[in-house]
C-alpha cells in the first residue's frame, strides 16, 4: 500500500508552510498576543483567501470540499509554525457542522468572516463522559472551559450528556469569559443557562467528534515536535564547547536520537488516526494511542529540546519557548497521558475476542 500523501495534498502542505513561514514572525506573534482575541486575524484572512481556512467545508458554503487528511495537513503545519490562528477551532467545528449537516452555521466561515468552535471541556470530569452540560427540551445548561477561540466565535459545537448540539454565541443565556492559557492564545469559559440549542447528533456522533478533535490536537503536536527537533538539530550543530560542536557529544546525540524516535511516534500515530477517520473506520483505539504519544512522547521531545538548548531555550525571542508552551497545553487538552492510557485500556478490554 502507498501511504504517501497525494500530489494535491503535498501542494496544500507547501502552500500552507510557505504562507506561515512568510507571515509568522516573532513580532507578529507578539502583536497577536496583545490583540483582543490573541489571534493574527490578518494571517487568518490570508489563509481564507487562499482556500486553506475552508479546505474541508462543502463547496456550497465556499469551501474546498476536501476531507480529514487535508485538515491534518493544515493543522500539522500550523503546529510547526506555532501560528496564532483559530485553525483548530474552525477546522474541527467546521468538519462537525458539515458532517452533521448543519450548513446554515457555516455561512462566512470559509471566507474568514466568522469563526466557529468546539466546546468540549468541562470544569471536572472527562470530555469523553460529559456531565455538567445537560439538555432539556433542546435547551442547554452547564459550563464549558478551555473553549478554543471562544471569545471570537459566533457558534459553539457543544458536547452534552446525550450527544452534540450547536448553540449561537448570541443566544439567550450564553455568557463568554476570557481564560488566559499556557500557549498565550486565550480560550474561553462559556456558561449556558437554559440556552436554545439545536441537536446535531447522538452519542455515536459525540464519539466521532471527540475522536476528530483529539486527532487534531495530536497533529498539531506532531508539527510542534518536528519544529522543536529541527531547532535542536540546528542549534547543537552550531553550539561549540571544548572546541567541539556539542552535537558530537555522545550524550547529546543519544538524547537527540530519542527525540527523533518520539517525534516519529507522535507523527505516525497521529496520521494513522486521521487516516482511519478519513476512511470512516473505527478509530477510537488509534486516537487514544495517538493522544498518549502526543502527551508523553511529545513532552519528552520538548523537555529534551529545552535541555539541549540550555538558557537559549527560554529566550522569549527564540521560537523554542512557544513550542514548549503549545506542547504543554496540548498535553492536557482532551486527555493527558494517563487518561489516554486508561481510555485505551477500556477500549481494548471492551473489544470482543474473535
Amino acid at each position: 500500500m502507498d501511504f504517501r500523501l497525494s500530489t494535491e495534498q503535498n501542494d496544500l502542505r507547501e502552500l500552507t508552510a510557505r504562507i506561515l513561514a512568510d507571515q509568522v514572525t516573532n513580532e507578529s506573534q507578539k502583536a497577536a498576543a496583545a490583540s483582543e482575541h490573541g489571534f493574527d486575524m490578518a494571517l487568518w484572512r490570508t489563509l481564507a483567501e487562499t482556500g486553506i481556512a475552508g479546505i474541508a467545508l462543502p463547496e456550497s458554503v465556499g469551501g474546498g470540499g476536501l476531507g480529514a487528511l487535508e485538515i491534518g495537513v493544515v493543522l500539522e503545519e500550523v503546529g510547526r509554525a506555532t501560528a496564532p490562528v483559530p485553525a483548530f477551532a474552525v477546522l474541527i467545528a467546521g468538519a462537525a457542522l458539515s458532517h452533521f449537516g448543519a450548513l446554515d452555521h457555516l455561512q462566512g466561515v470559509a471566507s474568514g468572516e466568522r469563526i466557529v468552535t468546539v466546546a468540549l471541556h468541562e470544569p471536572v470530569g472527562s470530555p469523553h463522559e460529559p456531565a455538567a452540560t445537560v439538555s432539556a427540551d433542546s435547551r442547554l445548561s452547564g459550563q464549558k472551559i478551555c473553549v478554543p477561540a471562544g471569545t471570537a466565535a459566533s457558534s459553539f459545537v457543544v458536547s452534552a450528556t446525550d450527544g452534540v448540539y450547536v448553540v449561537a454565541a448570541d443566544a439567550a443565556g450564553v455568557v463568554v469569559e476570557r481564560q488566559n492559557t499556557t500557549s498565550g492564545i486565550p480560550d474561553a469559559r462559556v456558561t449556558f443557562t437554559n440556552s436554545p440549542a439545536t441537536k446535531l447528533a447522538d452519542l455515536d456522533g459525540l464519539t466521532w467528534l471527540l475522536d476528530a478533535a483529539t486527532t487534531g490536537q495530536c497533529l498539531i503536536m506532531s508539527g510542534v515536535c518536528q519544529r522543536a527537533l529541527a531547532l535542536t538539530a540546528a542549534y547543537t550543530k552550531e553550539r561549540v564547547q571544548f572546541e567541539r560542536q556539542i552535537a558530537s557529544f555522545q550524550a547529546v546525540s543519544q538524547r537527540a536520537g530519542d527525540s527523533y524516535i518520539n517525534t516519529e511516534a507522535v507523527r505516525l500515530t497521529a496520521w494513522q488516526a486521521v487516516w482511519r477517520l478519513s476512511e470512516g473506520m473505527p478509530s477510537s483505539e488509534q486516537v487514544a494511542s495517538a493522544k498518549f504519544w502526543a502527551s508523553d512522547g511529545g513532552l519528552q521531545v520538548l523537555h529534551a529540546a529545552q535541555h539541549l538548548h540550555g538558557g537559549v531555550g527560554v529566550d522569549r525571542d527564540y521560537p523554542l519557548h512557544r513550542c514548549f508552551l503549545w506542547g504543554k497545553q496540548i498535553e492536557l487538552t482532551l486527555g493527558s497521558t494517563m487518561p489516554s492510557l486508561v481510555r485505551l485500556g477500556r477500549l481494548i478490554a471492551d473489544t470482543p475476542v474473535a
